[in-house]
Parts: structure tokens; C-alpha cells; sequence
């Protein structure tokens, strides 16, 4: 059952006969009630929420695009990035949270890593995963966003990998991608391939890694 907010009062009415909230989005709450058999069956709305930062690699001289956030309470270099929109392709999310918060134009390249978290603090109470894409710049001046961050610099990768003003995932991250650098991303890329779907009409994006022969 589909209530408008300006309705909402017809909420009390559907809970004397069974039903009970299950999301609500905007202007418009969503109760359901299990008519089958057994135990209430029907899947959970969203569980997760999803983010998304870009590794932006410049291979030329071994450095990558990090930055602080303003409102954090440690000032540790991490890579740029943020929630992906609903319907957005991690890859597109990378792409544009990095520009947003440096100014620098990039392409995405592959999926790194995927981190999931529980009882994240920001997340309402949902669970969290959190992405990192490796990005190709397309652009290397830099204009952060001073609402956002506090600073943003092209660092070295090896000092990234070793520093202790970072966060975990950055630094293992960081010491992924120096041995991406050294001896090939092919080894520590997932590459996204995207493929029909069952149903008609839509896609999905499988990432994966790439086999030799390919």
C-alpha cells in the first residue's frame, strides 16, 4: 500500500488491519502485509548504502590524487569520493565525485577493492560498502572543493603506502596499486564487462578478473 505523505494519517487505519511500514522515499511511504503462508517472507528494502572513491593513477611519475576532509575529526589523506545516486554506475560515481571534490577530469579503468561495514555511524543505520575504482586522469590541474575538503595534492605513491597520516584502507590500497604500477594493473584489476540481463531489455555490469587468454 502506497501512502501519500499528505495522507499519512490513513497509516493508523492500515496498521489496525495488519499492515506495517516498510521503506518510504520522499513524499510517499510503502506498508505492506503477508497474505501467504507461513512467516512474513517479503525481502527487506534497502540494506546498504553504497560508496564510491576513485584511485586517480598517474603512471607517468607514481603519484595518485588524495585528499582531507574538512569535517572529519583526523585530517588523513584518502582517496576523493562519496554515495552513489540511485541508478548510477559505480565507474560514473568514481568519475564524478572526483571532479566535485578536485576539479581533476578522469576515466574510469577498473574495480580495486570493496570494503563492507556494519553499524556504520553515517549510514542511518544500514550497513555500508564502500568502493575504490582505479581512475586514469584526463586532467591534472587541481581546484578542490573548499566546502568539502581541506587539501588535495598529487602524492607518491610509495610515501602514500608507508605514511601514517591515512586511513587503513588508503595505505593498503596504496600499496596495491604501487604493485599494480611495478608489475602490471592486470594483476590487481577487476575490469567491468557488461552483459544482458534475463530480463528483456536490461543490462548488468559483472566485474571481474580477466582471464589470460582474454
Amino acid at each position: 500500500m502506497h501512502v501519500p505523505i499528505a495522507l499519512s494519517r490513513l497509516s493508523a487505519a492500515a496498521a489496525l488491519h495488519g499492515f506495517s511500514f516498510h521503506h518510504a522515499r520522499r513524499d510517499v511511504a510503502v506498508l505492506s502485509l503477508w497474505l501467504g503462508p507461513g512467516e512474513d517472507r517479503l525481502p527487506a528494502f534497502a540494506t546498504h548504502q553504497v560508496g564510491v572513491a576513485g584511485a586517480v593513477v598517474d603512471e607517468s611519475n607514481g603519484k595518485v590524487l588524495v585528499v582531507q576532509d574538512r569535517n572529519k575529526t583526523k585530517n588523513a589523506w584518502k582517496f576523493p569520493g562519496g554515495l552513489s545516486d540511485l541508478g548510477e554506475n559505480i565507474g560514473k560515481t568514481a568519475v564524478r565525485e572526483v571532479f566535485e571534490e578536485t576539479g581533476v577530469r578522469s576515466q574510469f579503468r577498473s574495480l580495486l577493492s570493496i570494503r563492507q561495514q556494519h553499524r556504520h555511524p553515517g549510514a542511518f543505520g544500514m550497513s555500508d560498502m564502500y568502493l575504490i575504482c582505479r581512475l586514469s586522469p584526463l586532467s591534472y590541474h587541481i581546484d578542490f572543493c573548499t566546502q568539502e575538503c581541506l587539501r588535495c595534492e598529487w602524492f607518491d605513491l610509495a610515501e602514500l603506502a608507508k605514511t601514517g597520516e591515512t586511513t587503513p584502507i588508503t595505505s593498503r590500497v596504496a600499496k596495491l596499486l604501487l604493485y599494480g604500477l611495478e608489475n602490471g594493473f592486470h594483476n590487481i584489476d577487476l575490469t567491468m564487462e557488461q552483459l544482458p540481463a534475463v530480463y528483456t531489455g536490461l543490462f548488468y555490469q559483472l566485474y571481474h578478473r580477466r582471464l589470460p587468454e582474454e
